[in-house]
């Protein structure tokens, strides 16, 4: 098998996987949360950044894993859990429906909080896996 197939193939497997999550963690979200405001959209979002700086240290920086765990955690399976195009969406959503202010909290938070998450992950990475 080449080197572009197996990638591939752990793309999909980790993208089949991410979507499954994102699924249940929004369920999830909603059932303790129930809300007009887009919280499963935001907690998903967050826990992917906070997830993708752990793993870039662990991948990039203390090569505790394996590079392929590139394609399959952080391209497939955060590519399908995490998700800019709903966050977008539902933006537009609310300033549509008149909650401009709700809308710029959401906007101004996810960006802070997935940015904060990123870094955080990352961070605590460091700690946890010293060279």
């Amino acid at each position: 098998m080449t080197d572009l197939l197996r990638n591939m193939l752990f793309i999909a497997l980790g993208g089949a996987l991410g979507a499954l999550a994102r699924f249940g963690a929004a369920n999830l979200v909603h059932v303790l949360w129930p809300s007009r405001f887009p919280f499963a959209t935001l907690a998903i979002n967050v826990s992917g950044s906070l997830a993708i700086g752990v793993l870039y240290v662990l991948i990039a920086e203390r090569t505790v894993l394996h590079a392929d765990w590139r394609s399959i955690a952080m391209v497939g399976f955060l590519g399908a859990y995490t998700t800019f195009s709903t966050f977008s969406l539902e933006s537009v959503t609310l300033i549509e429906n008149g909650f401009v202010v709700q809308a710029l909290g959401y906007m101004l938070g996810s960006v802070c909080l997935c940015v904060g998450g990123a870094w955080a992950g990352i961070v605590l990475a460091r700690l946890l896996w010293t060279p």
